[in-house]
Protein backbone atom coordinates (compact mmCIF):
# COMPACT_ATOMS: atom_id res chain seq x y z
CA UNK A 1 0.00 0.00 0.00
CA UNK A 2 1.31 3.72 -1.04
CA UNK A 3 2.27 5.69 1.65
CA UNK A 4 2.06 9.58 1.47
CA UNK A 5 5.23 11.44 3.07
CA UNK A 6 5.78 15.05 4.06
CA UNK A 7 7.60 15.99 0.90
CA UNK A 8 11.25 17.24 1.27
CA UNK A 9 11.33 18.00 -2.40
CA UNK A 10 12.56 21.40 -4.07
CA UNK A 11 10.73 21.39 -6.64
CA UNK A 12 9.01 25.10 -7.11
CA UNK A 13 5.10 24.91 -5.93
CA UNK A 14 2.57 27.80 -6.89
CA UNK A 15 0.07 28.66 -3.88
CA UNK A 16 -2.55 26.16 -3.61
CA UNK A 17 -0.89 23.59 -5.26
CA UNK A 18 0.32 20.89 -2.24
CA UNK A 19 3.14 18.27 -2.88
CA UNK A 20 3.57 14.61 -1.25
CA UNK A 21 5.73 11.80 -1.94
CA UNK A 22 4.21 8.73 -2.35
CA UNK A 23 4.87 4.97 -1.74
CA UNK A 24 3.61 2.68 -4.79
CA UNK A 25 4.43 -1.01 -4.25
CA UNK A 26 4.82 -2.62 -8.42
CA UNK A 27 4.05 -6.30 -8.90
CA UNK A 28 7.25 -7.57 -7.60
CA UNK A 29 6.69 -6.08 -4.28
CA UNK A 30 9.05 -3.34 -4.82
CA UNK A 31 8.03 0.36 -3.89
CA UNK A 32 8.30 2.83 -5.97
CA UNK A 33 8.79 6.07 -5.22
CA UNK A 34 6.55 9.54 -6.82
CA UNK A 35 5.91 12.55 -6.08
CA UNK A 36 2.44 13.92 -6.20
CA UNK A 37 1.46 17.76 -7.47
CA UNK A 38 -2.02 18.35 -5.80
CA UNK A 39 -3.93 21.41 -7.98
CA UNK A 40 -7.44 20.39 -6.64
CA UNK A 41 -8.07 18.63 -9.90
CA UNK A 42 -8.98 14.93 -10.08
CA UNK A 43 -7.43 15.11 -13.43
CA UNK A 44 -4.24 13.94 -13.53
CA UNK A 45 -0.80 13.29 -15.66
CA UNK A 46 1.86 11.02 -14.62
CA UNK A 47 5.41 11.85 -16.14
CA UNK A 48 7.56 9.09 -16.55
CA UNK A 49 11.57 9.68 -17.31
CA UNK A 50 13.97 8.64 -19.51
CA UNK A 51 17.13 5.87 -19.64
CA UNK A 52 19.45 6.71 -16.82
CA UNK A 53 17.42 9.23 -15.42
CA UNK A 54 14.60 9.94 -12.61
CA UNK A 55 11.29 11.36 -11.47
CA UNK A 56 13.88 14.78 -10.91
CA UNK A 57 15.13 15.34 -14.53
CA UNK A 58 14.61 18.80 -15.50
CA UNK A 59 12.34 18.50 -18.51
CA UNK A 60 10.06 16.56 -16.19
CA UNK A 61 10.00 19.11 -13.69
CA UNK A 62 9.65 22.13 -15.98
CA UNK A 63 6.53 20.20 -17.43
CA UNK A 64 5.19 19.70 -13.92
CA UNK A 65 5.51 23.67 -13.37
CA UNK A 66 3.76 24.45 -16.37
CA UNK A 67 0.82 21.78 -15.93
CA UNK A 68 0.37 22.50 -12.71
CA UNK A 69 -0.10 26.14 -13.54
CA UNK A 70 -2.92 24.96 -15.33
CA UNK A 71 -4.52 23.30 -12.76
CA UNK A 72 -3.71 20.12 -14.11
CA UNK A 73 -2.11 17.69 -10.64
CA UNK A 74 0.75 15.32 -11.73
CA UNK A 75 2.03 12.92 -10.07
CA UNK A 76 6.03 11.89 -11.46
CA UNK A 77 7.93 8.90 -10.37
CA UNK A 78 10.93 6.28 -10.48
CA UNK A 79 11.13 3.62 -11.85
CA UNK A 80 12.28 0.22 -9.88
CA UNK A 81 15.72 0.77 -10.13
CA UNK A 82 16.21 4.21 -10.92
CA UNK A 83 16.17 7.06 -8.33
CA UNK A 84 14.34 6.55 -5.27
CA UNK A 85 12.97 3.00 -6.17
CA UNK A 86 13.54 0.03 -5.21
CA UNK A 87 15.05 -2.73 -7.33
CA UNK A 88 18.01 -3.56 -9.44
CA UNK A 89 18.53 -0.83 -12.65
CA UNK A 90 18.35 -3.32 -15.77
CA UNK A 91 19.03 -2.35 -19.16
CA UNK A 92 16.04 -2.72 -21.77
CA UNK A 93 13.16 -3.72 -19.40
CA UNK A 94 10.68 -1.57 -21.20
CA UNK A 95 7.53 -3.84 -20.69
CA UNK A 96 8.53 -4.30 -16.79
CA UNK A 97 8.78 -0.46 -16.69
CA UNK A 98 4.98 -0.76 -18.64
CA UNK A 99 3.97 -2.84 -15.57
CA UNK A 100 5.37 -0.01 -13.32
CA UNK A 101 3.03 2.38 -14.88
CA UNK A 102 0.31 0.30 -15.02
CA UNK A 103 0.61 -0.38 -10.81
CA UNK A 104 0.96 3.70 -10.71
CA UNK A 105 -2.29 3.73 -12.61
CA UNK A 106 -4.20 1.45 -10.72
CA UNK A 107 -3.19 2.89 -7.47
CA UNK A 108 -4.44 6.76 -8.45
CA UNK A 109 -7.49 4.99 -10.21
CA UNK A 110 -8.43 3.50 -6.89
CA UNK A 111 -7.55 7.04 -4.78
CA UNK A 112 -10.48 8.29 -7.22
CA UNK A 113 -8.39 10.13 -9.71
CA UNK A 114 -8.79 10.06 -13.05
CA UNK A 115 -5.66 9.20 -15.26
CA UNK A 116 -6.53 11.18 -17.98
CA UNK A 117 -2.43 11.52 -19.21
CA UNK A 118 0.54 9.72 -19.42
CA UNK A 119 3.52 11.42 -20.74
CA UNK A 120 7.21 10.20 -21.28
CA UNK A 121 10.71 11.69 -22.19
CA UNK A 122 13.24 9.19 -24.04
CA UNK A 123 12.84 6.00 -23.37
CA UNK A 124 9.62 6.97 -20.97
CA UNK A 125 8.14 7.61 -24.33
CA UNK A 126 8.41 3.99 -25.59
CA UNK A 127 7.09 3.13 -22.03
CA UNK A 128 4.16 4.90 -22.45
CA UNK A 129 3.56 3.83 -25.82
CA UNK A 130 3.76 0.72 -24.93
CA UNK A 131 1.32 1.25 -22.09
CA UNK A 132 -0.96 2.09 -24.24
CA UNK A 133 -0.81 -0.96 -26.65
CA UNK A 134 -1.15 -3.24 -23.44
CA UNK A 135 -3.63 -1.67 -21.07
CA UNK A 136 -5.94 0.22 -23.15
CA UNK A 137 -7.22 2.65 -19.86
CA UNK A 138 -5.87 6.18 -20.47
CA UNK A 139 -7.08 8.49 -22.78
CA UNK A 140 -3.95 10.35 -23.97
CA UNK A 141 -0.37 9.65 -24.60
CA UNK A 142 2.13 11.70 -25.37
CA UNK A 143 5.58 10.29 -26.50
CA UNK A 144 8.55 12.92 -26.12
CA UNK A 145 11.68 11.84 -28.70
CA UNK A 146 10.62 8.02 -28.00
CA UNK A 147 12.94 5.79 -30.20
CA UNK A 148 11.24 3.83 -33.00
CA UNK A 149 13.99 1.61 -34.14
CA UNK A 150 15.20 0.10 -31.00
CA UNK A 151 18.39 -2.60 -32.57
CA UNK A 152 19.90 1.40 -33.09
CA UNK A 153 21.63 3.71 -30.65
CA UNK A 154 23.42 0.75 -29.19
CA UNK A 155 26.48 0.41 -30.70
CA UNK A 156 27.59 4.01 -29.14
CA UNK A 157 26.94 2.69 -25.73
CA UNK A 158 28.68 -0.69 -26.04
CA UNK A 159 30.77 0.06 -28.63
CA UNK A 160 31.77 -2.26 -31.87
CA UNK A 161 30.87 -5.65 -31.81
CA UNK A 162 28.84 -5.49 -28.37
CA UNK A 163 26.92 -8.86 -29.75
CA UNK A 164 29.85 -10.80 -30.20
CA UNK A 165 30.98 -9.75 -26.66
CA UNK A 166 27.88 -10.32 -25.20
CA UNK A 167 28.30 -13.50 -26.60
CA UNK A 168 31.45 -14.64 -25.19
CA UNK A 169 31.40 -13.08 -21.99
CA UNK A 170 27.48 -13.24 -20.99
CA UNK A 171 27.50 -9.19 -20.31
CA UNK A 172 29.38 -5.93 -20.81
CA UNK A 173 30.50 -3.63 -18.09
CA UNK A 174 29.50 0.60 -18.99
CA UNK A 175 32.03 2.46 -17.78
CA UNK A 176 32.08 6.40 -17.22
CA UNK A 177 34.77 8.99 -18.77
CA UNK A 178 36.88 8.02 -15.34
CA UNK A 179 36.68 4.84 -16.05
CA UNK A 180 33.84 3.24 -13.46
CA UNK A 181 31.81 1.27 -13.90
CA UNK A 182 28.15 2.89 -14.61
CA UNK A 183 25.91 -0.40 -15.23
CA UNK A 184 25.97 -3.92 -16.31
CA UNK A 185 23.82 -5.11 -19.42
CA UNK A 186 24.04 -8.60 -19.84
CA UNK A 187 22.39 -10.69 -22.66
CA UNK A 188 19.20 -11.00 -21.42
CA UNK A 189 19.20 -7.47 -21.05
CA UNK A 190 19.94 -6.67 -24.44
CA UNK A 191 17.61 -8.94 -25.81
CA UNK A 192 14.71 -7.51 -23.70
CA UNK A 193 15.31 -4.73 -25.81
CA UNK A 194 15.74 -6.22 -29.18
CA UNK A 195 12.67 -8.17 -28.79
CA UNK A 196 10.37 -4.83 -27.81
CA UNK A 197 8.71 -4.25 -31.22
CA UNK A 198 7.58 -0.40 -31.17
CA UNK A 199 5.66 -1.20 -34.64
CA UNK A 200 3.30 -3.71 -32.99
CA UNK A 201 3.08 -1.49 -30.35
CA UNK A 202 2.45 1.08 -32.45
CA UNK A 203 -0.65 -0.22 -34.31
CA UNK A 204 -1.88 -1.98 -31.51
CA UNK A 205 -2.55 1.07 -29.76
CA UNK A 206 -6.63 2.01 -29.57
CA UNK A 207 -8.03 4.53 -32.09
CA UNK A 208 -9.64 6.49 -29.36
CA UNK A 209 -6.20 7.10 -27.70
CA UNK A 210 -4.97 10.14 -28.54
CA UNK A 211 -1.32 10.63 -28.93
CA UNK A 212 1.14 13.23 -29.14
CA UNK A 213 4.75 12.70 -30.43
CA UNK A 214 7.57 15.96 -30.51
CA UNK A 215 10.66 15.47 -31.30
CA UNK A 216 13.67 17.60 -31.96
CA UNK A 217 14.88 18.07 -35.04
CA UNK A 218 18.40 18.98 -33.94
CA UNK A 219 17.98 15.20 -31.57
CA UNK A 220 21.67 14.15 -31.15
CA UNK A 221 20.13 10.82 -29.42
CA UNK A 222 17.33 9.30 -31.05
CA UNK A 223 16.94 11.20 -34.94
CA UNK A 224 13.65 12.62 -35.79
CA UNK A 225 12.86 10.12 -38.34
CA UNK A 226 12.09 7.88 -35.77
CA UNK A 227 9.11 10.32 -34.82
CA UNK A 228 8.38 9.75 -38.55
CA UNK A 229 7.73 6.02 -38.17
CA UNK A 230 5.66 6.28 -35.11
CA UNK A 231 3.26 9.23 -37.27
CA UNK A 232 3.04 6.54 -40.17
CA UNK A 233 1.67 4.16 -37.44
CA UNK A 234 -0.25 5.36 -34.59
CA UNK A 235 -4.31 5.40 -35.49
CA UNK A 236 -5.01 8.95 -33.93
CA UNK A 237 -1.79 10.63 -33.74
CA UNK A 238 -0.32 14.11 -33.71
CA UNK A 239 3.29 14.91 -34.76
CA UNK A 240 5.32 18.14 -33.79
CA UNK A 241 8.66 18.25 -34.51
CA UNK A 242 10.44 21.36 -32.34
CA UNK A 243 13.13 22.79 -34.96
CA UNK A 244 16.66 23.12 -33.44
CA UNK A 245 15.62 21.37 -30.13
CA UNK A 246 18.04 18.48 -29.25
CA UNK A 247 17.37 15.34 -27.09
CA UNK A 248 16.55 17.26 -23.87
CA UNK A 249 15.15 20.08 -25.48
CA UNK A 250 17.95 22.35 -23.07
CA UNK A 251 16.88 25.80 -25.32
CA UNK A 252 13.33 25.06 -25.85
CA UNK A 253 11.59 23.89 -22.97
CA UNK A 254 9.13 26.43 -22.85
CA UNK A 255 8.15 25.45 -26.21
CA UNK A 256 7.68 22.25 -25.55
CA UNK A 257 5.62 23.05 -22.34
CA UNK A 258 3.57 24.73 -25.41
CA UNK A 259 2.72 22.09 -27.37
CA UNK A 260 2.08 19.45 -24.34
CA UNK A 261 -0.32 21.94 -22.85
CA UNK A 262 -2.11 22.68 -26.07
CA UNK A 263 -2.70 18.95 -26.93
CA UNK A 264 -4.07 18.81 -23.73
CA UNK A 265 -6.65 21.79 -23.91
CA UNK A 266 -7.16 20.93 -27.62
CA UNK A 267 -8.62 17.47 -25.88
CA UNK A 268 -10.50 19.51 -23.58
CA UNK A 269 -12.48 21.39 -26.13
CA UNK A 270 -13.33 18.09 -28.18
CA UNK A 271 -14.91 16.90 -25.22
CA UNK A 272 -17.09 19.90 -24.52
CA UNK A 273 -17.63 19.68 -28.32
CA UNK A 274 -19.14 15.93 -27.97
CA UNK A 275 -20.80 17.11 -24.53
CA UNK A 276 -22.64 19.83 -26.75
CA UNK A 277 -21.28 22.48 -25.09
CA UNK A 278 -19.61 24.53 -27.65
Amino acid sequence: MAQPLPSDDKAEELPGISQQRVLIPNKHGEKLVGVLHETGSKKLAILCHGFRASKDDQTLLNLTAALTSQGISVFRFDFAGNGESEGVFEYGNYRREADDLHAVVLYWSKQKYEVNAIIGHSKGGNVVLLYASMYHDVPIVINLSGRFALDRGIEGRLGKEFMQRIKKDGFIDVKDKTGKVGFRVTEDSLMDRLSTDMHAASISIDKACRVLTVHGSEDEIVPAEDALEFAKLIPNHKLRIIEGANHCYTAHQEVLASVVLDFLKSDQVEDASAAGDI
